[in-house]
């Protein structure tokens, strides 16, 4: 088996000097602060800038008289974190595990820096670490199924995830990521299985009644939008839940109800290039208005200037009203970004 601290001598022994330095003054004796008080403090208010420069003032101040702290050093490091200056942060956890290279919180804290700053690949070295540590940690399992489930190895990341509901059955992350992968391999009906089972055990969490309303919806079944419009319910203001809504009503041809919500998400987003393409496509090819329907394809374009499928449309649109010059221009615009669209102008061009 591989020593367990060859990952650690590897990666940070170059911060090891500073470490020792900091030893010769007495190491981690005469701590200043509450380590849960200061860390629930940091947790509870992590987009409170003024709060969290309070607490890093203090931090600053207990690790200048005690720089071998390696708890100080964690929660600076979370404050850090917080503040957007990840580079510190990774200085001072860096430092902390050496301290303490075993240590879990310190382990999993580096791995969501490394995730948050796209460095898989450390990403992966420490989490691997923390798995020969802790091969039945809920967290680390946790971890590595949305690691892998991110990597796209949908196996692999349903072997951590079963793991994690064997001893938990009721996991709702757990829950809710098998669903989602067996929603990307094409297995509807086990997905529809565990969204059901996230929405009978957590009734509040929105995403669950959301992604389950859009798989009965894309299979255009009226439980859609009980689904919908619960999570609706629970997120009022949230407009992937209010579009998916939309849409199911458009392709309905429920127009009324579509276009309405279509405003509603203009009204909490009014740079909602998809909100008001939906709205000019209703004009188009429901009322037949081409006018109205050019100048909501216009105003997409004003929040989206690379939006194909407003380009494509809004060609649709100048050819029905005869004006063929801007519908060329059009065609080979969204063709330029999109080439999906090559087909559907070749059959333009035989109308």
């Amino acid at each position: 088996m591989k020593n367990r601290y060859t990952y650690l001598l590897l990666t940070l022994l170059p911060l090891a000097l500073l470490v020792c330095t900091a030893c010769k003054n007495g190491g981690g004796e005469g701590v200043d602060i509450n380590f849960e008080q200061t860390k629930q403090q940091i947790e509870a208010s992590p987009n409170d800038t003024k709060k969290q420069k309070e607490l890093l003032q203090k931090l600053d101040q207990n690790i200048e008289k005690n720089p071998n702290d390696d708890k100080s050093l964690y929660l600076r490091a979370k404050v850090l974190m917080n503040l957007k200056r990840d580079n510190e942060a990774l200085i001072d956890i860096d430092k902390a595990l050496i301290i303490a290279p075993d240590n879990l919180g310190y382990l999993m804290l580096k791995v969501d820096l490394c995730l948050r700053n796209g460095n898989m690949t450390e990403c992966y070295k420490v989490l691997q670490h923390a798995e020969e540590l802790y091969p039945e940690n809920q967290e680390v399992l946790l971890k590595m199924g949305e690691l892998t489930f991110d990597s796209r190895d949908f196996d692999r990341s349903l072997e951590y995830l079963s793991k994690v509901t064997a001893k938990d059955a009721d996991n709702r992350t757990a829950l809710f990521m098998k669903g989602y992968i067996y929603k990307e391999k094409g297995d509807t009906a086990s997905a529809v299985q565990f969204f059901r089972r996230v929405c009978d055990k957590y009734p509040t969490y929105a995403l669950a009644f959301e992604e389950l309303g859009v798989l009965y919806a894309t299979r255009n079944e009226p439980m859609a939008l009980e689904y919908l419009n619960t999570a609706r319910q629970l997120e009022p203001s949230n407009t992937n839940v209010l579009y998916n809504l939309a849409m199911f009503y458009q392709n309905n041809e429920d127009m009324e109800n579509a276009e309405t919500l279509y405003r509603q998400i203009l009204d909490i987003n009014p740079n909602s290039a998809d909100a008001y393409h939906n709205l000019g496509y209703i004009e188009l090819f429901h009322y037949r208005d081409y006018d109205r329907a050019i100048e909501f394809f216009n105003k997409a374009l004003e929040c989206d200037a690379t939006h194909s499928a407003s380009y494509f449309n809004r060609g649709c649109a100048y050819k029905l009203s005869g004006n063929q010059k801007a519908a060329d221009a059009d065609f080979q615009t969204a063709l330029g970004l999109d080439p999906s669209f090559r087909q559907n102008i070749e059959d333009l061009k035989r109308i």
